[in-house]
């Protein structure tokens, strides 16, 4: 069947919950294997598939983009000098990851062909998620594309709130932030593929409810895009040419008679590898190429076996020797029941200039995590499709080659240790206090150190231990476990393995993450290489996953309980004050001036946010010097003090005019003191006795009925005197029948 052309264009409908997504087919990128326009509301995504040429890097060449326009949003970039957008935000990449984890395990094996997935936002309404719009975009064009691939597959959110015990199907933007549960679950019409979650500490059987019923809804997009691909479905290509009867002979012989004469080394190899002893596999495989070729095939001039087709072989036979020990055996390479979970070691402070460090090792796997804490305007700045956003707390992972004994590049971060870090983020969100109880910006790094299986859930117990030894009151810790599956084909015999290491993840079917606390799951990543699991096996993991979980939740307790009482003397300190929202304009002063004079004279960073939901203003105070805090203190709380006649002041004079002199007592806050209020004699000209710059104490004379506030340079004593004084001077006056005499005109003057 042919591919529509702009001409021949196909639209069609499909309900997911309460939403319609319309799809248009052959109006955009006639050119590419596959091309759709997706629509929900006023958002807008084209998501295209493209297919490249063969190339020979060892692993299929698939690439998701994930292309957020601003213009979709009506946003200009906020730079100066940058206008285009530039690499993507952690969050599109994020994105591109959920998509690229629900299509990978449904191509077919063996393709080399680059194949290109670009989904971008063309328009965004603020409450559609373009990211699921888009999840569903690529699954139906990949099924109407010539590229083989196993779907069709679908994906959606599904939200779950506590309170009134509701699950939603692709919840708005606004209703995401009421969620205690934000699940993004793809699927074929028959199973499970990949699973990502953030949540408020939810009970497993309400993950395992917000599944089935996502299921169930994934089934019948499932069947509309079936639909569609009968009308406007392209042919299949062949992408993997057969092997040839002959071919497949040639490679049986060599697999039978490996086995036939090293099924036991390969047993010991495995053994080896699950318990990262050395072992020298090329010498192995030399070995074996030599037999072949010299015994077996000797007498065929022409076959002859080469090192890289034993060296896939040998790779073959012990990734099903591992699966075999596991299935039949129930026993794991390292000797582990699947159960169990391997030794672990947790230590604190490991770096004394730091606000906060712990290390947390799981067998091999060891993660070094910090803490840096610092005020809450050195935030993080997010400007993307929906806006700008500030983030105070932020995680992030670095896995450097050598973690893996490996030598390598070094450079920004690469997709994986950006998606890792998010993961570990997901899981102590919920825990992080408000920035009211702790108004501090909070950066984690976790340095893995040593990797053998489940970095990112090392770095979630890593950055728990941390947190609490940085003195962060963090609501309950976590700790976290990745869960790993070993089955037959058809999944009749198979076993979930808790605490997966390497070796398990590279040659099982599942990699399972789940973190959470002693009440409930805050994060889950799940990716599997089958075409899907069931709803059970689920299940399984997950009861299985919260036996493991608290028990390294208890081995991390005995190094630290709870979070420590006292900060780190190397950290900064932050003072809070709350005033009222119409007064921050009296802080910060015209142009910035009251707040930055401050900063300059208290020598602490002082930052205002408003509290929208509150009606206040949110003064942030922070230093490492207390002293230095509380100057800034008093300074902010001096400028809103309701000011009262009576009260003396040290003030500095701001501007000097023939009657008097004007002097600011409070920062932005000025008064005059009249020549009668300078001194206890008479003053001519104020410029006399004062000039600008000069400290003076002043007292508050009066406050007038417009604010004006008027000062005195006279003590309270000295005031009264020099009244009386006046006072009698005007009652020896002479009577002269209403008239005044030069000398008397002169005295009112």
């Amino acid at each position: 069947m042919s591919y529509p052309t702009y001409t021949d264009q196909f639209d069609h409908e499909i309900k997911i919950g309460d939403k319609t997504i319309e799809f248009t087919i052959g109006k955009f990128s006639e050119q590419v294997s596959g091309a759709v326009l997706a629509k929900c509301g006023e958002t807008i995504v084209h998501v295209t598939v493209a297919l490249g040429n063969k190339v020979d890097w060892g692993y299929f060449p698939l690439s998701v983009e994930y292309e957020e326009k601003l213009y979709a949003s009506g946003i200009i970039k906020g730079s100066r000098w940058v206008k285009r957008e530039g690499r993507p935000t952690d969050d599109a990449i994020l994105k591109a990851r959920v998509i690229d984890r629900t299509i990978r395990p449904l191509f077919p094996e063996g393709i080399t062909n680059q194949v290109q997935v670009v989904s971008t936002v063309f328009s965004y309404d603020g409450e559609n998620s373009h990211d699921m719009l888009s999840l569903v975009a690529t699954g139906l064009a990949l099924s109407i594309s010539n590229i083989p691939f196993n779907g069709p597959v679908a994906g959606l959110r599904i939200g779950y709130n506590k309170e009134d015990q509701k699950y939603t199907l692709n919840p708005s933007e606004t209703e995401q932030g009421k969620l205690d549960l934000d699940l993004i679950v793809s699927g074929t019409g028959e199973s499970i593929v990949m699973v990502e979650a953030g949540a408020n500490e939810v009970d497993e059987e309400e993950v395992i409810e917000a599944m089935m019923q996502a299921q169930k809804e994934l089934k019948q997009i499932c069947k509309n895009i079936e639909q569609i691909v009968k009308k406007v479905g392209r042919e299949k290509i062949e992408l993997v040419k057969p092997a040839t009867a002959e071919e497949k002979a040639f490679q049986d012989t060599i697999t039978k008679e490996i086995l036939a004469k090293y099924k036991k080394q390969i047993h010991e190899v495995v053994n080896k590898q699950g318990r990262l002893e050395d072992y020298d596999l090329d010498g192995l495989v030399e070995k074996m190429t030599t037999y072949l070729n010299e015994s077996i095939f000797s007498a065929d001039d022409a076959k002859e076996v080469e090192v890289k087709q034993v060296k896939n072989t040998v790779h073959e036979l012990m990734k099903q020797e591992a699966r075999r020990m596991i299935l039949e055996d129930k026993v794991r390479p390292d000797g582990r029941k699947p159960e169990e979970i391997r030794p672990i070691w947790t230590e604190l402070d490991f770096f004394p200039r730091t606000h906060g460090s712990a290390m947390f090792k799981r067998g091999a796997t060891q993660a070094v995590t910090v803490v840096t804490l610092g005020s809450p305007s050195l935030g993080q700045y997010i400007e993307d499709i929906e806006g700008e956003e500030v983030r105070h707390y932020i995680h992030h992972y670095n896995m450097p080659p050598f973690a893996s004994g490996e030598a390598g590049r070094f450079g920004f971060p690469k997709r994986r240790e950006v998606g890792h870090g998010a993961l570990a983020e997901r899981a102590l969100l919920p825990m992080i206090p408000a920035q009211i109880d702790f108004p501090y910006t909070i950066r984690v790094v976790s340095e893995i150190l040593s990797s053998n299986g489940s970095t990112s859930q090392a770095s979630v117990c890593g950055s728990t231990l941390s947190l609490m030894a940085a003195g962060v009151p963090i609501k309950r810790p976590v700790a976290g476990i990745a869960m790993g599956l070993m089955s037959t084909d058809d999944l009749s015999n198979y076993v979930v393995l808790s605490d997966i290491q390497g070796l398990e993840d590279h040659v099982g079917d599942m990699d399972f993450k789940v973190a959470g606390s002693e009440e409930g799951i805050t994060a889950i990543q799940m990716d599997i290489k089958l075409t899907g699991i069931t709803v059970d096996i689920l299940r399984k993991a997950l009861t299985q996953a919260k036996v493991g979980r608290l028990h390294i939740l208890g081995e991390m307790l005995k190094t630290i309980s709870e979070p420590r009482a006292e900060m780190s003397n190397f950290a900064p300190k932050v003072h809070q004050l709350e005033i009222p929202a119409d007064r921050i304009g009296e802080v910060i002063g015209p142009g910035g001036k009251i707040i930055k004079e401050i900063i300059a004279l208290s020598e602490a960073q002082v930052d205002i946010d408003e509290d929208e939901d509150k009606g206040v203003g949110i003064v942030n105070i922070a230093s490492d010097n207390i002293m230095a805090i509380n100057k800034a203190k008093k300074m902010v709380e001096n400028i809103l003090k309701t000011v009262e006649v009576g009260e003396e002041y040290e003030g500095t004079v701001t501007r000097v005019e023939a009657y008097g002199a004007f002097v600011e007592f409070l920062p932005g806050r000025e008064g005059l003191v009249h020549i009668s209020q300078m001194a206890t004699t008479f003053v001519k000209d104020a410029h006399d006795l004062v000039k600008v710059g000069d400290e003076v104490k002043v007292r508050v004379a009066e406050i007038k009925d417009d604010g004006k506030i008027g000062l005195s340079m006279l003590s309270k004593d000295e005031a009264e005197k020099v009244k009386q004084q006046r006072q009698n001077k005007r009652g020896s006056r002479p009577n002269n029948g209403g008239r005044s005499n030069r000398s008397n005109r002169n005295y009112r003057r």
